[in-house]
């Protein structure tokens, strides 16, 4: 990787995740891509500001970061049941899945040892 540039990696993989529906992912309103369960997707960006979207079709999550150059944003997003979901299951036969973002430890050394 150019230590100009930085990247955001996007994993669904979480054991909590119901496994159904595509999952929608942009950064700065560019389409990053669709992710089934057992996916990600990678995209290198310059460093600064970006904005991340995910979204299930229904839900979505907006996500502010700041990259440094070099730096390595990882992120996993989940598809959920949520409160409700399994009444309206039995009443309708599908019931809403709810979307959640979460960033992963940053791996990086501690650049204020230094």
């Amino acid at each position: 990787m150019d230590q100009v540039s930085a990247r955001v990696t996007i994993t669904r993989r979480h054991p909590d995740d119901v496994r159904q529906r595509q999952i929608v992912t942009s950064i700065d309103g560019a389409h990053l891509g669709t992710l089934m369960y057992g996916e990600s997707v990678t995209k290198e960006v310059a460093p600064g500001p970006h904005r991340l979207k995910v979204h299930n079709t229904l839900f979505w999550k907006n996500h502010a970061l700041d990259l440094a150059p070099g730096e390595h944003a990882r992120f996993s997003v989940i598809n959920r049941n949520g409160l409700g979901s399994f009444s309206l299951l039995g009443l309708f036969g599908v019931g809403p899945l709810y979307i959640s973002l979460e960033r992963e430890p940053d791996d990086r050394p501690d650049q204020s040892a230094t």
